[in-house]
């Protein structure tokens, strides 16, 4: 239903149609004039590349294959100064790629850090360079830790730095904190966003959350979807993949992804404008996502690392109020009992499991506050 209009709305409405009447008189001089660019895909992402490019003497700028793991996998390097820490991004899903969304959110972050983005084994372009047939054995939780330490020893290799900072979001969280464990010399600290703790219990907590908006807000297709799935999650073996995508289906209505929106489909196509992919590898870059949850989804769901409680590497988590994907409430429980060199837990209020893309000028200003000194005082940043 349209709401009707409002006498402003009527005023303004014949201020525009009198506006209207003078732009037409003029448009016949102006009828063959090219439309304005960005007319297509092409010209937009060439916008958005030459906004982004790296400039400075000191900068670098790269995109390429490394073999990890007996695979192509793809990565890019950004930074205007090579002499800054390095980050290396262990994106979320699995097979959620973030190097497609980095020209929105990351772009600052390249001013302080050197920016590893990498599309881990069966995500994004990495999962578009090789054979899924052939991959498909080796999608094991195991195989994806060995994987990113593998990464992480090329990265400090090819940059030259004996320690670097890794930053896992949602299920890159599990890969971020196993390598906290096995190599904490590697590491400035570890950075955490959507991190998995107890998953099991997460889940319980999304799902109360759920049918609890659904119920108050009289959505009787939720409530059905929901309540047919009870009890959510299952005990002792891991939940059907259809019973989590209806769960986690309404938890991104109800703003557990994105917080006060119904889905994530605005930072979804902001992946249209990457200029890391072309238009015909675009349409397919979350192809993988699909096939890395049918390997990994249910086995992560089931992870509970809560008595994983001492580290030898500084901590940060940066947390979204509202995430009820991997539940923030649930993970600064955890970090109340956790013991480390340094910890840190900055809460952001308008968030849920996206902050770097829902507060970027806080997520930004978070990294430089309390991860970039570490590298600082050992010096390592550029002056």
């Amino acid at each position: 239903m349209i709401a009707p209009r409002s006498k402003a709305d009527r005023t303004m409405k014949r201020g525009l149609t009198a506006v209207s009447v003078v732009l037409l008189a003029a448009s016949g001089a102006a009828a063959a004039d090219p439309p304005p660019k960005p007319s297509n895909r092409a010209e937009a992402v060439d916008v958005v590349r030459h906004l982004r490019r790296i400039v400075t003497p000191n900068g670098v700028e790269r995109s390429q294959t490394v073999r990890i793991g007996g695979i192509d996998q793809f990565v890019t390097i950004r930074g205007d100064d090579h002499r800054n820490p390095v980050l290396l991004v262990l994106h979320g899903g699995p097979g959620y790629v973030e190097t497609p969304l980095n020209w929105w959110y990351a772009r600052g972050w390249e001013e302080y850090f050197t920016v590893v983005e990498w599309d881990q084994r069966d995500a994004g372009k990495t999962y578009l360079l090789n054979d899924p047939k052939a991959v498909a054995p080796t999608m094991t939780r195991e195989r994806m830790v060995q994987d990113t330490v593998e990464m992480t020893q090329w990265v400090r290799k090819t940059l030259g730095k004996r320690k670097i900072f890794v930053w896992g979001h949602s299920w890159g969280s599990y890969l971020g904190l196993e390598l906290a464990k096995r190599h904490p010399d590697w590491l400035y600290a570890y950075i955490g966003t959507g991190q998995i703790i107890n998953a099991p219990e997460s889940e319980r907590r999304a799902y109360r959350f759920s049918l609890a908006a659904a119920k108050a807000a009289n959505y009787a297709q939720a409530i059905s979807e929901l309540q047919s799935i009870a009890p959510y999650p299952s005990v002792g073996t891991p939940s059907p993949l259809n019973s989590i995508v209806i769960s986690h289906k309404w938890g991104d209505y109800f703003g557990g992804v994105m917080a006060y929106r119904t889905n994530q489909e605005d930072e979804s196509h902001a992946a249209r404008l990457s200029p890391d992919y072309s238009d015909a590898e675009i349409t397919h870059v979350y192809d993988g996502n699909d096939v890395s949850e049918r390997f990994l989804l249910a086995d992560a769901l089931n992870l509970d690392l809560s008595r994983e409680t001492d580290f030898k590497t500084p901590l940060i988590l940066l947390e979204g109020r509202h995430d009820r994907t991997v539940s923030s409430d649930v993970a600064h429980e955890w970090f109340e009992r956790v013991k480390a060199p340094d910890k840190h837990f900055i809460w952001f209020e308008n968030s849920a499991h996206e902050p770097e893309s829902e507060e970027p000028g806080k997520f930004l200003l978070s990294l430089v506050r309390y991860a970039r000194p570490i590298a600082v005082k050992a010096g390592d940043a550029a002056p």
